[in-house]
């Protein structure tokens, strides 16, 4: 057994490798929840639907975003409607009473549906709209998830890292605000002065994440403050990761990352934004996976490759690089060849 941490592109971009070497109906992928919010009343899980509409065979690969031919037609009416009458557009946060208000896993994270900041296909808004409605019938977000992914064919086993409310909020010098505000609707451009994991220390993994943990993991080429962070946010996580075999695989090449705002993230966080920062963030990591051209020396085992991941045989490369070094990491663990 085999367990990924995911969040963002990274690590689904690592599970096209997956067939040949190792099954994937063998792999749990816990996902990240910091980024979801609750827009115009029905929860958003932006990192768990991008494995889930990956693993259906749906995902839009372009945006590796929502559905691939998706329509827009609720999206682009409520657009026109706040046009017509004169409304501003987003995101608009839900008063500060409200953000604590209804549904426990959406807390600080609500957003009006008036004009809404993000872009939802229909297809995917019908996800959306099914995980709330069975939230709402009393499941945990952990059923729902299997329940989806069910749905949509899934051969991994995809967890939400807890059933508890995490929410990622970027602190800039604009004020606070959501990752999704943050990422979607500006861009990544105000400059970082902190990043805030509100709720995780009263939040926790649940049991399918931490009997995940107990088998090697491997953490994707995934930005370490946003899509891996609030996963290490959760009270045991860490320890937990420090008592198993753990591969990394850097979203960096020296001083430059893959995609995404990583960089900006690290900087705005006190971290070295390069490759040395990254081996910083996961002081538990037993092994790292480079790209060939990175020159970093560490203290702990390296494999290079091309870590650069565009399509399945890439994504495959990168994976036999993973499996050295696991083994290099404990020469006892299971690996796949």
């Amino acid at each position: 057994m085999l367990t990924f941490l995911a969040g963002g592109t990274g690590t689904p971009k690592l599970l096209d490798g997956l067939g040949a070497a190792v099954a994937p109906s063998d792999v749990t992928v816990v996902g990240n929840t910091g980024d979801d919010v609750e827009l115009g009343g029905h929860l958003v899980c932006p990192d768990l639907d991008t494995v889930l509409f990956h693993g259906g065979d749906v995902l839009d690969r372009d945006r590796w975003w929502g559905i691939a031919g998706d329509t827009t037609a609720t999206h682009d009416e409520l657009h026109r409607l706040a046009d017509a009458a004169g409304v501003e557009g987003g995101p608009r946060y839900l008063p500060d009473d409200a953000q604590t208000r209804g549904r426990p896993i959406a807390r600080w994270r609500r957003f009006s549906g008036v004009a809404e900041f993000m872009e939802i296909g229909d297809r995917d808004r019908a996800v959306h709209l099914t995980r709330t409605g069975l939230l709402d019938e009393g499941r945990s977000l952990t059923a729902v998830t299997r329940t989806l992914a069910e749905a949509f064919g899934l051969d991994v086993d995809l967890v939400p890292m807890s059933d508890d409310p995490v929410a990622t909020i970027v602190h800039t010098v604009e004020g606070a605000m959501h990752f999704q505000e943050y990422w979607v609707h500006r861009r990544a451009d105000p400059a970082v002065e902190d990043v805030e994991f509100r709720g995780a220390d009263d939040a926790e993994p649940t049991a399918a994440v931490l009997d995940a943990l107990s088998d090697p993991v491997v953490v994707g080429p995934s930005n370490p403050v946003t899509s891996i962070g609030p996963i290490l946010a959760l009270p045991g996580v860490r320890e937990a990761l420090a008592e198993t075999p753990v591969v990394v695989v850097s979203p960096f090449v020296g001083r430059e990352v893959f995609s995404g705002p990583a960089a900006k993230l690290m900087a705005g966080v006190g971290r070295d934004p390069s490759t040395r920062g990254v081996v910083e963030a996961y002081p538990f990591a037993d092994a790292f996976v480079l790209d060939r051209e990175d020159e970093t020396e560490l203290d702990r085992p390296v494999v290079r490759t091309d870590s650069r991941i565009d399509d399945a045989a890439d994504a495959r490369r990168v994976l036999d690089a993973v499996w050295e070094a696991l083994e290099s990491a404990d020469a006892d663990a299971e690996v796949p060849r």
